[in-house]
């Protein structure tokens, strides 16, 4: 089992997400911690737990201090790991002792050969841990037909099985992405492979003021992705998507190539053609709200 942390300035939280790891109920865990340029006590807090770690070993390199994104990217594309499953770990949440264990579980379910991605739902608390919510639930199956309209995998929830981590490392060298985790949930469900969502939550996930991705069930978050969705980011996003899938077409499965290619028509053909596309495409989002909002894209062209 390899956990893979990409830190920056996270000393505040940093020390009680690693001791969350040490209670995992899963035996041999090696830590791998990208560092991308800290400045306060994240450094040696990373040194500590290499000299005390006595579930596997701990591995830190240097990030490409290009941004959180890019140093996740950084540790799913390194050649050095290798693991039959691979978690993504955030420096602040705090894990549930069985989060990787009921994971394990799920993925082996499926033949080793096959990619697959485990995933759900978090548990929102404050800074000092105390629970606030839940982050919104999804119902529908997730699917490429999802993926390429809306993420629900988020990466802080994520556990791989060795086929999963080989596509991703093997298809994310080169390519634009807009989150590492969408990508992630992109590709494993476009190649054919299984996407499991669960509903029970197993991380906390932590807000506060140095959240670069705040929680998303709130009236005001709702509203926020509507006005940046009008603004033109949401086709932005599916611009940089389309040109990463584009390049691994080869690896998509038939039935991802063709909905592939009809939401790349449901955004520049005539309106009616984009309709006719989108629907023929079998796109869907999780909820009526966000299906709604998603055929308001398209007639708008901000899809």
């Amino acid at each position: 089992m390899a956990v893979l942390m990409a830190v920056y300035n996270g000393a505040l939280y940093l020390a009680e997400q690693i001791e969350t790891l040490a209670r995992q109920d899963v035996e041999h865990i090696d830590l791998w911690f990208a560092d991308d340029g800290s400045t306060d006590e994240t450094g040696a807090i990373v040194e500590r737990t290499r000299a005390t770690w006595k579930k596997g070993e701990v591995h830190i390199l240097p990030g490409p201090q290009k941004g959180f994104a890019e140093n996740f990217r950084h540790l799913l594309v390194h050649p050095a790991i290798s693991a039959d499953y691979v978690a993504l770990c955030d420096q602040d949440d705090l894990w549930d002792e069985d989060k990787l264990s009921t994971a394990i579980a799920r993925l082996d379910v499926e033949a080793s050969a096959t990619p697959a991605l485990h995933c759900s739902r978090t548990r929102i608390v404050a800074a000092d841990g105390t629970p606030i919510g839940y982050s919104q639930r999804f119902d529908r199956p997730p699917s490429f037909q999802n993926a390429i309209a809306q993420n629900i995998a988020g990466g802080n929830t994520m556990v791989m099985n060795r086929a999963a981590h080989d596509l991703i490392r093997r298809l994310s060298q080169a390519v634009a992405l807009v989150s590492h985790d969408w990508w992630c949930y992109l590709l494993v469900a476009g190649s054919g492979g299984k996407v499991f969502y669960s509903p029970d939550p197993k991380t906390s996930y932590r807000q506060h003021a140095q959240n670069l991705v705040g929680e998303n069930v709130s009236l005001r978050a709702r509203f926020s992705r509507l006005y940046h969705a009008g603004k033109g980011r949401y086709r932005a996003w599916n611009a940089t998507n389309l040109s990463a899938l584009e390049t691994c077409r080869e690896h998509l499965t038939e039935e991802s190539r063709r909905t592939l290619d009809l939401y790349a028509q449901a955004r520049d053909r005539g309106v009616f053609g984009r309709f006719i596309a989108l629907r023929e495409s079998g796109v869907y989002r999780q909820t009526l709200s966000g299906q709604i909002a998603l055929y308001v894209a398209c007639l708008l062209k901000r899809m």
